[in-house]
């Protein structure tokens, strides 16, 4: 596995983040990971991953931003 595909959608109003992670989701390799950082906790996106076979591991840093790091695990 190499490097995971960045995804930076801090800043951005929802829907966006959303729609944008969702987006890059549909073009995951199997292994391939995608880092998610945003400037909130994405509690909805959480039950989507769950719901269709994602694992996902949340980092919080210490400026308060989150960051998701997500793969397939059929």
């Amino acid at each position: 596995m190499g490097a995971p595909i960045m995804l930076d959608v801090r800043g951005l109003e929802p829907p966006e983040p959303m729609e944008r992670v969702l987006g890059a989701l549909s073009t995951l390799e199997t292994d391939e990971q995608l880092l998610m950082i945003i400037d909130r906790q994405p509690r909805p996106l959480y039950r989507i991953l769950q719901n269709n076979g994602y694992t996902y591991r949340e980092t919080i840093k210490p400026e308060g931003i989150f960051e998701i790091l997500i793969w397939w695990a059929p």
